[in-house]
């Protein structure tokens, strides 16, 4: 459980960081997704959620 919420601490120091540098890239991104096509957004959601398994398992073992 304590995995859990180091990592949910982890996630929004890193969103956090995001958005504290780069507002405007953060703004952009959001005005682009209406334009990009939900298979290809699906697509790199299921790549980031793999690659997240796959760091885990070889961090876990």
């Amino acid at each position: 459980m304590s995995d859990l919420i180091i990592g949910l601490g982890l996630f929004f120091v890193i969103e956090g960081l995001v958005y504290a540098l780069a507002p405007q890239l953060v703004r952009r991104m959001a005005e682009e997704l209406p334009n990009i096509d939900d298979r290809l957004l699906r697509g790199f959601g299921l790549a980031a959620v793999a690659f997240g398994v796959f760091v885990v398992w070889i961090i876990r073992g």
